[in-house]
């Protein structure tokens, strides 16, 4: 994971940060910049865990949105997948590889993405464990899914809510927000907003038997032990990286019937 490490630093995570204001108001200043730094990721990923290079490689977003992360992606076969018809055109950008569809069954064969990553959806949908069975489904063997999403008990877990009100409760900050804006928020908690925990995604990606490497997407690497600390990493991880190798399938016994005698 050297790589890896080496691109996670404090001034990385402090150029993102800057940019989390803008999600709302100015989306393509905030999912550029979260873009370009997803390419920077999945680069460093894929050559310390496969030792091939990025480029030329197929890669399937899942919950690519309106096209914001195509362009980090063009030297690669990119496939972007969102279930929102509206999403897909929000950005007002064409000529990206989308696809509607479900990503608790997404609409490829088995075994079809070289890498098959997702950021900030898992948090978006009820069942967001059949996606990752999914996503690990479609990559290759020996390919890479990569699922990072926000942590409910982070700072960030309310989204638009505030950095308070969701340790109230979802509804408690769900209804201060329409109170206060006078508007519903664009992520409500129990619709478009679930609390998903750090210790669940751990323990779903162990259970896969594939867990290559987990860590807090937006942390400084010396501040990366707050993920093996339960309790502690509820509130300090923010946002996680689960990153799986889909192992080869194992190979069939040989057929050595005994001889005839």
């Amino acid at each position: 994971m050297h790589r890896t490490r080496r691109m996670a630093t404090l001034r990385r995570s402090l150029r993102l940060l800057r940019t989390f204001p803008y999600e709302q108001f100015r989306p393509r200043v905030f999912y550029s910049a979260l873009a370009r730094d997803t390419r920077l990721l999945l680069d460093a990923l894929t050559a310390d865990l496969t030792n091939h290079p990025l480029a030329g490689a197929s890669v399937l977003d899942v919950g690519g949105g309106p096209g914001y992360f195509a362009d980090a992606f063009a030297d690669c076969f990119y496939v972007g997948l969102e279930p929102n018809v509206t999403e897909l055109s929000a950005a007002g950008l064409s000529g990206f590889g989308a696809v509607r569809g479900d990503g608790a069954a997404l609409p490829f064969a088995g075994g079809s993405f070289d890498v098959v990553y997702s950021s900030n959806v898992a948090e978006h949908i009820p069942d967001w464990r059949a996606m990752g069975e999914e996503m690990l489904r479609v990559a290759k063997p020996g390919g890479l899914v990569v699922l990072s999403y926000t942590v409910w008990l982070g700072p960030f877990g309310g989204h638009e809510t505030g950095l308070w009100q969701h340790y109230v409760g979802g509804e408690y900050a769900r209804r201060r927000y329409a109170k206060a804006h006078g508007r519903e928020p664009k992520n409500i908690f129990g619709e478009s907003l679930f609390a998903v925990s750090a210790g669940e995604g751990l323990a779903w990606a162990e259970c896969t038997g594939q867990l290559a490497a987990a860590f807090p997407r937006y942390h400084p690497r010396w501040a990366w032990w707050v993920t093996r600390v339960p309790v502690l990493r509820e509130f300090a991880v923010s946002n996680l990286v689960l990153v799986l190798r889909k192992a080869a399938p194992a190979a069939a016994p040989a057929n050595n019937p005994k001889p005839a005698t």
